[in-house]
């Protein structure tokens, strides 16, 4: 039986990427006195690596942009992604970051039916925290039995620690829950630990390699506002909700 939905962060609660982290990071960028700058097709590239200060230092090696001397580049790269959150949830709070279409409903029914909910994502969790109070309210905090987030495990996705460790937190087998990703990355993550996974794909995340994943869709769809089925099952009355989720699991 389906016991929890584990829920990635960016991409898949919210379209954070491209007019959220990509437009903090530019902010941070700007404010360190870099002439940096991260249009929307080099961070297309960019979000193939996870994890912000990870990014930052692929930027580095593989780009080779100016940067100021330091002895410490780990220390002065943790410090230049502490700026980029810090704008990044000055943007969540100015609500310019709602979230996708039907995660707000599937939520709210999870609680509902009584089926346990988690994230597991490789960003902050300020970053989380963030977006939960600006979407959901200061309550929806408590409504997540485990927020798996940033560098609680040595290894981002796509190594599949972050399922591993929330599982082990959960006292809960790969087979009793269903995974929701937008990304390659996350859906290798989630195969790795045996977890059952379905998409929601966005804008960056359309041309990555699905295989394996349940059901690839466009969004969790909305009543009167159907999901789009890319591969997989179609959800039967257009919307993810529980029973398909539980469906999707069975096989």
């Amino acid at each position: 039986m389906l016991q929890a939905i584990l829920f990635d962060v960016d991409g898949t609660l919210a379209d954070t990427e491209r007019d959220g982290h990509r437009v903090a990071f530019n902010l941070a960028f700007r404010d360190a006195g870099l002439d940096w700058h991260w249009d929307v097709a080099t961070y297309g590239e960019l979000l193939t690596v996870t994890g912000g200060k990870e990014r930052i230092r692929y930027f580095i090696e593989t780009h080779d942009p100016t940067l100021p001397e330091t002895d410490d580049l780990a220390g002065w790269i943790a410090g230049l992604h502490k700026a980029k959150t810090a704008h990044y949830l000055a943007l969540l709070k100015e609500g310019e970051i709602p979230l996708r279409p039907g995660v707000e409903r599937l939520i709210a029914e999870a609680r509902a039916r009584g089926v346990r909910l988690a994230i597991t994502t490789t960003t902050t969790p300020e970053n989380v925290d963030g977006l939960l109070r600006a979407t959901l309210g200061e309550e929806s905090l408590d409504w997540f039995e485990v927020i798996a987030a940033g560098d609680i495990v040595p290894a981002k996705k796509p190594a599949p620690d972050i399922y591993t460790w929330t599982l082990e937190q959960m006292n809960l087998a790969a087979g009793e829950v269903m995974a929701l990703e937008d990304s390659g990355n996350g859906v290798r993550s989630a195969q790795a630990a045996d977890v059952p996974v379905i998409v929601t794909r966005n804008d960056y995340t359309a041309e990555d390699d699905f295989s394996g994943a349940v059901a690839v869709l466009s969004d969790l769809g909305e009543p009167g506002s159907p999901a789009e089925t890319v591969d997989g099952p179609a959800p039967g009355n257009g919307v993810v909700d529980v029973d398909y989720l539980a469906a999707c699991l069975k096989g």
